[in-house]
């Protein structure tokens, strides 16, 4: 361990780590098992939900190797080896209920998650996406809010990407106590200001007693962005959102042709 330069590795899932089939593909995942055996932690950070990236931490073996999930971009943190909850910071119901009110001033859909279902009050063909991502049942329900009655880890509002751009430029504007990013370019995450990906590896570096410099990330989307600032190797796959192509260290193959992969043998296990 004390003689690799890179000590985490820190993965989003969708479009990054997993083909545009949702899979892990043997290359990427035999370089992991590598990576590990060699003593690298290797943690996914996804904008999922923590029960949606179960199958792959356990195809990955991390609870075997010690390691880490961060789930809804950030606001939860979760032990592999114990299944303990070692970090959460949730949205207020009443916060829940203001981003309800802008989605209705704004014309876009909003979702969130209670107890392991997807929450809407109506279908829409982005809703669909989210619900194939993370095979979570989806629960249409009269009223949003008062479905909402306790404090909620995220929401997501969802549109035609074009118009989903304006409308999270205005949420900024007019929310500025929340974290606002887009995962895919439908989906608009917010989750609570100082929430993001890179504060929680930070989080979870501090903890590990790894330096900032340390650790490798590598994403695809605007979510992943404070990641692949922060991280000592800041890394895309070649798929990523072109507006942010300069704003990492290094480019890798795509996620469908086992970037994660060529990060592991190109920077850690060299």
């Amino acid at each position: 361990m004390s003689n690799l330069k890179y000590k985490m590795l820190v993965l989003d899932l969708d479009d990054t780590l997993l083909t545009d089939d949702h899979k892990i593909s043997p290359e990427n995942e035999l370089a992991l098992q590598k990576a590990q055996e060699a003593g690298v932690y290797v943690v996914l950070a996804s904008g999922r939900p923590t029960p949606a990236m179960m199958k792959y931490a356990e195809q990955l073996d991390l609870k075997k190797y010690g390691s880490f999930l961060i789930s809804y971009n950030g606001a939860i943190i979760t032990d592999m080896s114990t299944g303990e909850t070692l970090f959460e910071q949730t949205l207020t119901k009443e916060e829940v209920h203001d981003l309800h009110d802008f989605s209705l001033d704004h014309k876009v859909d909003i979702i969130t998650y209670i107890d392991g279902t997807i929450v809407s009050e109506k279908e829409s063909e982005y809703i669909d996406v989210e619900i194939g991502l993370t095979q979570m049942p989806h629960r249409i329900v009269p009223s949003f809010k008062e479905a909402v009655h306790t404090n909620m880890v995220k929401c997501i509002m969802l549109e035609e990407p074009t118009y989903l751009k304006g409308v999270a430029e205005q949420l900024k504007r007019e929310k500025q106590d929340k974290s606002v990013s887009i995962s895919k370019p439908f989906f608009l995450e917010v989750t609570p200001k100082g929430i993001d990906k890179a504060a929680s590896i930070g989080r979870l570096a501090q903890r590990l007693e790894i330096k900032q410099e340390e650790i490798v990330a590598v994403g695809n989307a605007g979510n992943d962005l404070t990641m692949v600032e922060y991280a000592g190797l800041g890394v895309w796959v070649d798929n990523v959102d072109p507006a942010l192509r300069d704003r990492a260290d290094v480019i890798v193959s795509s996620n469908n042709d086992h970037g994660v992969s060529e990060v592991v043998y190109k920077y850690l296990l060299c």
